[in-house]
């Protein structure tokens, strides 16, 4: 059935890109040992001149895979055409939550998607490759896995987003495996303080990163966005924080994700 439904998003893919061109790439990771499926979507005009190109990292949810941004969003996928940028989306794990593990060695995503994958897309694409010109954003535990990248990352990642994001997954210790990534919570308090958007965002002072944030009112992980935002608030750090009505879903997602491609754009253009 799964790899029916990849099929299905492959085929969606060539569908709605037909001036983006659209590639699955399996890109090695040294720190896992092992090749990991990313999408890489560049626009028309990547081969028509030579300039260098801005990049968006789409980071998916628990459970998902490198297609699921196609397959909630499917239209969006084609803003590479509209915002002039390459768009990459990486698999992260059905439950990596992005991080490298203090518990499992084979969970290594953080140096996957922040150190590995960013130096083979720089390497291998027409990259503007520098911070100004970097962005990542992710739902769910992909919005997790992007502000906690972007905080411990300051020098690779110049604005951030996260949508629905679990960004202190501390008040869910049996939820989503993350037991599995970070040991018991009664036994390992201090994996789990560590690795949670909610303390690393210390790292940051006002301008580090630009930063959007947005969840809906009905969302479980609303009550920790808006503990996030106050925080942020409390920290003097500039940030664009939505609510809006909605739950934690794809009609959610597709629609808010427009508005942070919109950010990243304005970002990339000094606006």
């Amino acid at each position: 059935m799964n790899k029916i439904l990849l099929l299905c998003a492959a085929l969606m893919l060539a569908a709605i890109c037909h001036a983006s061109k659209v590639d699955t790439i399996g890109v090695y990771s040294d720190a896992m040992h092992k090749k990991i499926k990313c999408v890489v979507v560049t626009p028309d005009s990547y081969e028509k001149n030579d300039k260098r190109f801005p990049v968006i990292y789409m980071l998916h949810g628990y459970s998902g895979n490198y297609s699921q941004w196609v397959s909630i969003a499917p239209d969006n996928v084609t803003a590479a055409d509209k915002l002039d940028v390459i768009l990459v989306l990486p698999d992260g794990g059905y439950g990596s939550w992005y991080l490298d593990s203090p518990v499992d060695s084979s969970i290594r995503y953080e140096t996957f998607v922040s150190k590995e994958l960013v130096k083979y897309i720089d390497a291998t694409y027409k990259t503007a490759a520098d911070k100004q010109h970097r962005a990542i954003t992710g739902l769910s535990m992909g919005g997790h896995g992007a502000l906690y990248l972007a905080s411990r990352h300051k020098d690779i990642y110049g604005a951030a987003g996260s949508t629905s994001g679990g960004v202190d997954f501390r008040p869910f210790p049996k939820n989503w495996d993350l037991a599995k990534d970070l040991g018991s919570y009664e036994t390992n308090k201090q994996n789990w303080d560590d690795n949670t958007v909610m303390t690393n965002i210390d790292r940051l002072q006002n301008g580090d990163v630009k930063l959007i944030i947005d969840c809906g009112v009905g969302d479980f992980f609303i009550d920790v966005n808006r503990q996030l935002h106050k925080k942020l608030l409390e920290k003097k750090i500039d940030h664009d924080y939505i609510e809006r009505p909605g739950e934690h879903n794809g009609q959610y997602w597709s629609n808010s994700i427009k508005y942070q491609l919109l950010f990243f754009k304005n970002y990339f253009e000094g606006k």
